[in-house]
């Protein structure tokens, strides 16, 4: 399959790239398309066949569900059988945005490939100008996990989409690097309080502020034995070809580790803040200004990219708290790792 990737920009031609891609979902392909978070891979959420080739180009699991993205608030209420006050108060407040809610789906609407068997489905409303004006077009929800080999680093660049799919989709619409650069926060408002199921860029502390008490899990997830609610809980996601390790952020605890792993012969990538550049190490990828999680979530998927440009056996990653987006950052180190510290 040859694989046509397209710039959409303000330039008067983008229309055809946009109508090219609402023909291709139509005649039940996908394409890939920016959002403010990473690159998403969709297909439209109504037509099995169409979704089953969003896991097959993937290589995913068929029991992982699929996020579900509309273009307007108003088509919530044609996928969602009860739409409760606190989901009405977070769409109001936090979409477009990168916040993904679970809610009870409509039986029979969406495709079963979408929901994985649950009776729940996540859906968002992107914040991203080539997101909304493709749904806007097509006037269809589309299915959307990241448009990656399953498990690998998420894209946050048209270039990375293809470096993973390319063969595999027929179109990518190519909007320039993401925003944030780490996947929607997924929350769960059938509980309640609702629940954090991936940590993304609209924070506990944020969400707390406007809706009262959310729960979040303190520590990495287990594997499931059972389906998940959402992306990211059950699969290692998120890893290059290296084994990645965390490590504190403390500058002589990681030049003693990098010294130790090279006189065992390995060839040693690290991320870490600006301040570690003088560390002598083998490949080094700066991930901003120390305390900087901002900065470190939108550089994150792109460093761990990079080091599968090099030859290095191993993969030193730097920490940080779990505050704010910090557990986001965190969430995705660890599933990078599969929870693995370096020790002596």
């Amino acid at each position: 399959m040859e694989t046509v990737c397209k710039v959409v920009d303000s330039n008067v031609n983008s229309q055809i790239n946009y109508t090219q891609a609402v023909d291709i979902l139509n005649a039940g392909e996908v394409v890939a398309f920016p959002t403010e978070t990473v690159y998403g891979l969709g297909a439209i959420a109504t037509n099995d066949l169409a979704v089953k080739k969003i896991f097959k180009a993937k290589g995913r699991p068929s029991d992982n569900p699929l996020i579900v993205h509309v273009g307007t608030k108003e088509e919530v209420a044609i996928y969602i059988d009860h739409i409760s006050d606190i989901a009405k108060q977070c769409m109001d407040l936090f979409w477009p945005g990168p916040l993904t809610l679970v809610m009870p789906a409509k039986p029979n609407v969406l495709a079963k490939s979408v929901t994985a068997g649950l009776s729940t489905v996540g859906i968002r409303m992107p914040d991203h100008p080539v997101a909304l004006a493709l749904l806007q077009q097509l006037q269809k929800p589309l299915a959307a996990p990241s448009a990656n080999r399953s498990g690998k680093p998420s894209p946050t660049e048209a270039v990375h989409v293809l470096d993973d799919l390319e063969g595999y989709i027929p179109y990518i619409l190519d909007g320039g690097s993401t925003g944030i650069g780490l996947e929607s926060t997924v929350l769960d408002v059938t509980h309640e309080p609702p629940v954090i199921l991936r940590p993304g860029g609209i924070t506990k502390e944020m969400l707390e502020a406007k809706i009262g008490p959310v729960i979040q899990p303190t520590t990495i997830e287990q594997k499931l034995d059972t389906t998940p609610k959402a992306p990211g809980m059950k699969y290692t996601h998120y890893a290059p070809n290296a084994p990645v390790y965390l490590i504190d952020c403390d500058v002589e605890k990681v030049n003693e580790a990098v010294l130790h792993l090279q006189r065992q012969g390995h060839r040693v990538a690290l991320l870490a803040p600006v301040n570690f550049e003088e560390i002598k190490v083998d490949f080094y990828f700066s991930i901003g200004e120390a305390g900087s999680k901002e900065e470190m979530g939108a550089a994150l998927y792109n460093a761990l990219r990079a080091c599968d440009k090099t030859t290095a056996t191993v993969i030193l990653a730097t920490t940080t708290s779990k505050e704010g987006v910090g557990a986001a950052i965190m969430n995705r180190l660890e599933k990078a790792s599969g929870g693995k510290w370096y020790s002596l």
